[in-house]
């Protein structure tokens, strides 16, 4: 079952147990879905690799709401906002640990030949592309840069 009948699936179970604040997620993810399959070239067809940087983008998203309404003094908004978010998560790879991602990150440092920060560039090329979907490319970023600067 690919991620598109999945997330069908899942909107009737939360309609079923009358879950509203994963019923509104599922159907936002819906939607980008639906979209997604509906423009110009896609042929009404939508790989799970695609629907996983959908997910990825609108994890993204609440996650910056989170933020901008815990400095606005907002709880409440920030609340539903990282709610959504643990329902998108579920649709997601496992993410990396730190400690995992400085492994992976030092691995391509050795590969590219990298030796100080003004490699940054080389590595960050291979490594957005190595850790695509398991780690978020502002830790990659962050990573590389600690990284580069011992």
């Amino acid at each position: 079952m690919n991620l598109f009948d999945q997330v069908s699936e899942d909107i009737k179970d939360a309609m079923r147990a009358k879950d509203k604040i994963s019923l509104e997620a599922l159907r936002g993810i819906k939607k980008e879905f639906l979209e997604a399959k509906t423009a110009k070239g896609a042929n009404d067809e939508l790989s799970d690799e695609a629907a996983i940087q959908i997910i990825q983008k609108m994890a993204k998203q609440r996650r910056d709401s989170a933020e901008i309404y815990n400095e606005q003094s907002r709880p409440e908004l920030a609340e539903k906002e990282l709610a959504e978010l643990v329902v998108l998560e579920k649709y997601l790879p496992k993410q990396l640990s730190q400690d995992e991602l400085d492994a992976k990150i030092t691995e391509i440092i050795a590969q590219t030949g990298a030796s100080s920060p003004a490699d940054m560039g080389k590595v960050m090329g291979v490594a957005t592309k190595a850790l695509a979907g398991v780690a978020a490319g502002k830790m990659i970023s962050e990573t590389v840069k600690k990284l580069l600067s011992k």
